[in-house]
């Protein structure tokens, strides 16, 4: 298995850790301001990201198509589901990742095609899921929620504190 998928399923493993450590009412709790978005919002955004990348049609991944079920934002077992099935999809991804594949997003003045690899794609994925999770453990600790993961949230790259 290529290292982007398993730093993938690596990263995506912590949305499994988290759903089997919340219940439906905090995953779905739209109070914390400024924004009100939920726990199960991000999560679902997240997957949706991900199931984008695995739908590939005639050469083209269309970041825009997302599902947004909203099953997904507010029921952690529809949520492991999906996670589930995504995972096992991107475990059994045989795409070559250095192949170009043409890339469909909306940055801000409408769609736009770009070139990319599948390598770059999947490793902008993982980014954006870490840059959620951070985006998460703020709700989480404005609802008084403890995620026992110190790395939750956090870019590999990101500077660590040491003791002195």
């Amino acid at each position: 298995m290529n290292i982007i998928i398993k730093s993938t399923l690596s990263t995506l493993q912590k949305s499994q850790y988290l759903l089997n450590n919340l219940d439906d009412t905090i995953l779905s709790n739209t109070s914390v301001s400024p924004y009100k978005s939920s726990v199960g919002s991000h999560l679902r955004h997240i997957l949706d990201f991900y199931d984008c990348i695995l739908n590939i049609k005639n050469g083209c991944i269309d970041l825009t198509a997302r599902k947004r079920d909203n099953k997904i934002e507010t029921c952690c077992d529809s949520a492991k589901a999906y996670l589930s099935t995504l995972m096992e999809k991107l475990s059994n991804l045989e795409k070559n990742h250095d192949e170009t594949i043409c890339v469909i997003d909306d940055l801000g003045l409408g769609k736009i095609e770009m070139p990319y690899t599948m390598a770059a794609l999947l490793a902008q994925a993982n980014s954006h899921t870490i840059h959620h999770y951070a985006i998460i453990n703020y709700i989480l600790d404005r609802l008084g929620v403890i995620i026992d993961d110190n790395d939750f949230g956090y870019n590999p790259t990101t500077p660590k504190e040491t003791a002195y």
